[in-house]
């Protein structure tokens, strides 16, 4: 065998080669020496002698078929020995093509994958132990040594230089529409509205004197202080009147004037090339404005400097709710049947598309690193890990051939 660096596993299978090739040439020794004890001898000895015979020769044809795979036997040069040395490089594209075909193909994969139950199993491990707060601690001891280094340089090069020419030529326009529509559709407005409803009654309730200003300029000139006050305090009551008939009642028609003015309005952000075109001028104008990056250069330093200072808590909201998001997940994907449908095949598909686009690469690794061995140390590796059972052949001819010999010096007495 040729020198290797043997880890503890080699180790245990070289000892266990070196057992088995012990039984075996203690066979051939045992029916040598059988062999010549009976040799001459009549009778029953002489059916021993001939089984014995037959096992020596079954043991050492099979001594010369386990060896000649690894190396010439005796060190002869005879045709078509030492195999895998020789042909190692052939033997290793034969073993790449023989697990392209029956184990690293798509079909395969994604039978596996879908009777692996991917989801489940994820789930169980996701909400037992420890397992969501080290995912937690993971993600934040990476996240927490990524944020610091992103400087506000960094950041102001991005934004100009990729970020916001890529949204200015883009067009946003039926995207908005689109959120837009669904915004309405699902009623997701009406909070938004509540609040300024609120705030609309509240702020006109405490700002009289602003009304006044507002509308007292515009009364006759031959109009008494007195009767504008008079008007003023009655279009203030009104206002809140109305404003308080808005914010209560949520049928009131000038809450279905704002649906049908969103509804339109997302309608002509999708199809209405005028309207279309002024949102896209509005957008542009908005984007390569010279403070724009600048403040969203600022958002973001505000952004990464909360999410440093809330990471660093052990026991903040963010890492709680961190944790416990995690542990949710892990329950959903083993009771939520769609969900867990939904993610089994996801990964299916996932493993089937890096199979079908990398899976030659992956199994190259075979070829390429029996190539780079030496065929000694090739056929020493391998001999290696099936040697042990390889000397099963022999013991196995040794025994088959003491019995086929017995059986032919039978017939040939009976003969």
């Amino acid at each position: 065998m040729a020198t290797l660096t043997l880890s503890g596993p080699d180790l245990v299978r070289r000892r266990g080669l070196r057992q088995m090739r012990a039984v075996a040439l203690s066979l051939l020794v045992v029916a040598a020496v059988i062999y010549v004890l009976t040799l001459h001898d009549g009778g029953a000895w002489g059916y021993v002698n001939a089984a014995s015979e037959a096992a020596m020769v079954g043991a050492l044809a099979d001594w010369f078929a386990v060896t000649a795979l690894f190396r010439h036997p005796l060190g002869l040069p005879i045709p078509h020995t030492a195999i895998v040395p020789t042909r190692k490089d052939s033997l290793a594209e034969s073993l790449e093509q023989f697990v392209t075909e029956n184990f690293l193909s798509e079909e395969v994969i994604a039978e596996k994958m879908r009777t692996a139950e991917v989801s489940r199993r994820a789930g169980e491990w996701l909400a037992s132990g420890n397992h969501a707060e080290r995912i937690v601690e993971e993600g934040v001891r990476t996240v927490g040594a990524a944020l610091p280094k992103l400087g506000d340089d960094d950041v102001t090069a991005f934004v100009r230089g990729s970020l916001l020419p890529r949204f200015a030529e883009e067009p946003l326009s039926p995207i908005a529409g689109h959120f837009l529509e669904s915004v309405v559709d699902d009623g997701a407005h009406h909070a938004l509205f509540d609040l300024l409803m609120v705030e609309a009654y509240d702020w006109l309730s405490e700002n009289r004197e602003l009304l006044a200003e507002v509308v007292g300029p515009r009364a006759p000139r031959w109009s008494p202080r007195w009767v504008d006050s008079i008007v003023i305090d009655r279009v203030h009551r009104e206002a809140l009147v109305w404003l308080a008939a808005v914010r209560d009642d949520e049928h009131h028609p000038a809450r279905k004037a704002v649906d049908r003015l969103l509804i339109q309005l997302a309608e002509d952000l999708q199809n209405d090339p005028e309207m279309m075109d002024r949102f896209e001028a509005f957008k542009r104008r908005m984007l390569t404005h010279p403070d724009m990056s600048t403040s969203l250069t600022a958002v973001w330093d505000a952004v990464r400097t909360a999410l440093i200072d809330a990471i660093a808590d052990p026991e903040g909201p963010l890492r709680l709710r961190g944790t416990q998001t995690i542990k949710d997940l892990g329950q959903r994907l083993q009771t939520d049947e769609t969900l867990m449908a939904k993610v089994d095949t996801r990964a299916a598909e996932a493993v089937g598309y890096v199979v079908r686009t990398y899976g030659t690469e992956i199994v190259s690794v075979i070829s390429d690193t029996i190539e780079r061995w030496d065929g000694h140390e090739a056929a020493a590796r391998i001999e290696l890990h099936v040697g042990r059972d390889l000397q099963f052949i022999r013991i196995n001819g040794t025994v088959v051939g003491a019995l086929v010999g017995l059986v032919i010096h039978t017939v040939s007495q009976l003969l």
